[in-house]
């Protein structure tokens, strides 16, 4: 098991659930204190190395009692985002590529690709995909793609 302080180091301490800083000098009592999370390891069984990553105390909390959901940015103009994690997960189990959301413009849907690829690096960093800006029926759609199999 990897220390919290290899753990925050490594993740740039940073939540990979809500993508916020984590003070690393909070207690680890503080509910946006640090926590590390050990996935999805059923209990007593060892976390592989590396694959613990760095939440917030309440985060990592809620997680437990809830399946996690990681927001889009309010800052982007995306019209029905599909789910992150559910996104995630399909593209882990099959690979290939999917449209995640649908954009107004040209240069909204390249923001939002930019943005997605970046904290898909931090939320699902074993897992390299790449997002494209295609046009189709007067709109632009987000297109998010892994050649994983």
């Amino acid at each position: 098991m990897s220390t919290l302080d290899e753990v925050g180091s490594r993740d740039g301490w940073r939540c990979w659930l809500c993508d916020e800083p984590v003070d690393p000098d909070a207690s680890v009592n503080s509910d946006r204190g640090p926590s590390i999370d050990g996935g999805a390891t059923p209990k007593g069984k060892k976390a592989a190395p590396g694959s613990e990553r760095l939440a917030h105390r309440a985060c990592n909390t809620r997680k437990g009692a809830v399946k996690p959901v990681v927001a889009w940015s309010p800052a982007l103009f995306v019209v029905e985002p599909a789910p992150i994690v559910s996104t995630v997960e399909r593209l882990t189990r099959k690979g290939g590529r999917e449209v995640v959301g649908r954009c107004p413009t040209k240069a909204d849907g390249e923001e939002a690709a930019a943005w997605l690829v970046d904290r898909l690096s931090r939320f699902a960093p074993d897992l390299p995909v790449t997002a494209t800006v295609e046009p189709g029926g007067g709109q632009f759609l987000l297109v998010v793609q892994t050649d994983r199999r």
